[in-house]
């Protein structure tokens, strides 16, 4: 990056010569405070009075979240402990079960978590049975019994903990409920359970329309940008909360820090300093020349160039770890070419999740789907899984690529002003951005900021003296690129090769276990796991000092949406948005004549699984819908296959993560880097292009299945 007006630093001299040259400097931050502080306190006070008409309206919702945390305490049922066999059963009468519409049974034991055939294999059956005296004596009884049947495991080794709600009746007399457990066995041994019951009071339609007004008002808060992402997330978590303590089913401080996904922030910390410290050696800047090389000098050849190998990257790598290794890059390389970066970035960060559907281990709905053993079972397995969606992902690659270019056909690429004063605004965006992440707490620190602002006004002010003699020209394509080539490589060198050689060889390491965790099963190191590792012995082996620049590097506002998304996402889950979705969608099946049954259903779980996964996070959608649709292809009555199924599902939820700015975690990564670089896009940029590339993705990944499942037949 230019500096401009060097005698802002005292030329060549350094700050620390001597004690005198502090204090010369310390005095002229001293005369430069009253203007200095007389603007900012200027420009603060608009913006206080912006942003106070936009937290008023919050401010009603915070005080109703606080007062019903506070009158709503955490749920303590007990857990009670139990032992079934084929010959012991166990039964208990709730007495203080008061008019409530539902009933919410948790029960822990050696599950499978699948669905079962009778015939050979051993199950646990509940029977929940509601009792109700009716009449003015209660002459009359009604009776209603709920069946749940959860299947065992072999082995009985893993502790699985199993939910079901169940909709009682409305309490008009005497109700009496009666639960009752039995195990089917094909020996005489013993089964431990545990089980706790919770009262709910409102019903699953109620439930599920408050998670859909929670959901649409983060996406309202995100969408028109009045406060940051990362606070909408936690505003509409902390209203999810808010909702399960009014229905009686508030969760405890411990539950909610476990609903957090440890392992995914622990790969974005990281993998967030390991690029932090790859980008001192210069290596990004050199990367940056090489595409513009190889290009040669065209700019939508080396977009295809670059979104190909991020495709192809993320379908064996994690799309978070392919976006953090390739934004820094981009938006180099974009800076040297005169380019707006947010495009190129979109268009990368789009083919980046349609490479992670190709195979088994590029995103997570596909190594949920390869993992479940009933799925197994039907044959879907890594190698049949990887080599029906890699050549559908093939197809998907191949049309993008030119509806990538309609979409970007009247959009200019090329920045409008001339390079020069595109690199003054993006330095005066970042001495503005350091300049407000210092918190003064010494008169030092409090001169430096006033200097750092001093800087801000002297170059706003060269700044439109330049505006006021330039001459807007439309940029080209760079005729003169070999000529451009040799000053931009004398420019732009590896300027660490010691640091580099130890960047690489980490990074080689890292991603290798990457590769070897999804295919050695005996590698007991998740991937949350191995980038901490990474981290720490890059951090030992670049001998960092000053460790506080690293952890600046660190976007930790994105740390916090993520973990403000799980908590939102498992909140509505516990409010019954995720099952209500796939109890809907098997309905819908089973009413379509037998006939286009099959073609229905896999237009259906296609298109509700894209539309899903770009509203809501797609791991907890997918692993709700596995169970959904292993029972819809086991009912007599429906007689489906389970493979176009689950193909269909793993289709929409892969591509479906295009649609918004945070429906995939790619993007959420990509924005946050160019956030943190002075390239942030909104919502709507990302929406207006990626919601398109969505539509247009899954209805050829719809073609796709419907010529392979209904054409060809390939149910077996």
């Amino acid at each position: 990056m230019t500096l401009h007006d060097p005698g802002f630093v005292g030329g060549e001299e350094p700050w620390d010569n001597s004690s005198l040259d502090f204090e010369r400097r310390f005095r002229l931050g001293s005369e430069v405070t009253s203007l200095s502080l007389s603007r900012s306190k200027c420009l603060q006070k608009t913006m206080a009075e912006m942003n106070n008409s936009h937290t008023a309206a919050f401010e009603p919702l915070s005080l109703s979240v606080n007062n019903i945390l506070t009158m709503y305490p955490d749920r303590d049922n007990p857990w009670r402990m139990l032992a079934v066999s084929s010959t012991d059963s166990f039964s208990m009468n709730l007495t203080d079960f008061r008019d409530n519409a539902l009933l919410k049974l948790q029960v822990g034991g050696p599950f499978t978590g699948g669905m079962i055939d009778l015939t050979n294999q051993e199950y646990v059956l509940i029977q929940v049975e509601q009792t109700e005296q009716l009449g003015q004596r209660r002459r009359r009884t009604q009776q209603v019994i709920h069946n749940w049947t959860i299947p065992l495991h072999s082995e009985r080794s893993d502790q699985i903990l199993m939910t079901k709600t169940f909709e009682m009746l409305k309490n008009r007399g005497g109700t009496f409920l009666h639960i009752h457990f039995q195990a089917f066995l094909q020996d005489n041994e013993v089964v431990p359970l545990s089980m706790t019951h919770q009262s709910l009071y409102v019903s699953v339609e109620t439930q599920v329309a408050i998670a859909g007004i929670i959901l649409a008002g983060v996406y309202v808060l995100i969408i028109s940008e009045i406060v940051h992402r990362t606070l909408a997330a936690m505003l509409g978590s902390l209203a999810a909360l808010a909702a399960l303590a009014v229905i009686g089913d508030r969760p405890s401080l411990v539950t909610v820090v476990e609903w957090i996904d440890y392992e995914t922030l622990a790969l974005l910390f990281g993998m967030m300093v390991l690029v932090a410290i790859f980008s001192e050696t210069g290596f990004f800047d050199y990367c940056a020349v090489k595409a513009y090389q190889l290009s040669r000098g065209r700019v939508w050849p080396m977009i295809i160039i670059l979104c190909l190998i991020a495709a192809i990257l993320s379908a064996f790598l994690d799309n978070v770890t392919t976006m953090m290794l390739f934004t820094p890059v981009t938006i180099r390389l974009c800076e040297v070419l005169n380019l707006d970066p947010r495009h190129v970035l979109i268009a990368e960060v789009i083919f980046t999740n349609i490479g992670g559907a190709a195979t088994a281990v590029g995103d997570p709905p596909n190594v949920i789907i390869v993992s479940n053993q009933d799925l197994r079972k039907e044959g879907i397995d890594f190698a049949s899984f990887t080599g029906y969606m890699f050549l559908g992902i093939c197809l998907v690659l191949l049309t993008s690529f030119p509806f990538l270019r309609m979409l970007y056909w009247n959009k200019k690429l090329y920045n409008k002003e001339s390079i020069e004063i595109v690199e003054l605004k993006h330095e005066i965006l970042v001495w503005r951005q350091t300049a407000q992440r210092i918190n003064p707490a010494s008169r030092e620190e409090t001169a430096v900021k006033c200097l750092l602002m001093q800087k801000v006004l002297n170059l706003e002010s060269l700044l439109r003296k330049m505006m006021k003699t330039f001459q807007r020209q439309i940029s080209q394509e760079d005729k003169n690129w070999e000529q451009n080539i040799q000053e931009l490589q004398k420019k732009h060198r590896i300027t660490d090769k010691v640091l580099l050689v130890k960047c690489v060889s980490v990074l080689a390491v890292v991603i290798f276990m990457f590769f070897v965790n999804s295919f050695v099963p005996s590698i007991h190191l998740d991937l949350g796991w191995i980038a901490i590792l990474g981290a720490l012995w890059l951090l030992v082996l670049a001998d960092i000092q000053d460790f506080e620049i690293i952890l600046h590097r660190v976007e930790w506002a994105t740390l916090l949406f993520f973990a403000a998304l799980f908590v939102l996402m498992e909140a509505l889950a516990q409010l019954q948005l995720i099952d209500y979705i796939g109890e809907q969608t098997a309905l819908l099946i089973k009413a379509v004549p037998e006939d286009q049954r099959l073609a229905i259903a896999i237009i259906l779980v296609m298109w509700v699984s894209a539309l899903a996964s770009s509203l809501i996070d797609n791991i907890p959608f997918t692993a709700t819908m596995i169970p959904v649709l292993i029972n819809l292809s086991q009912d007599a009555d429906v007689n489906l296959p389970i493979k176009p199924l689950i193909f269909a599902l793993a289709m929409g939820a892969c591509l479906g993560g295009n649609g918004t700015l945070i429906g995939a975690s790619a993007n959420v990564v990509c924005a946050g880097i160019a956030e943190q670089h002075g390239y942030g896009f909104s919502f709507m940029e990302f929406f207006r292009l990626g919601f398109p590339m969505m539509i247009m993705t899954c209805m050829i990944g719809m073609c796709y299945l419907l010529a392979t499942h209904i054409g060809l037949g390939w149910n077996m």
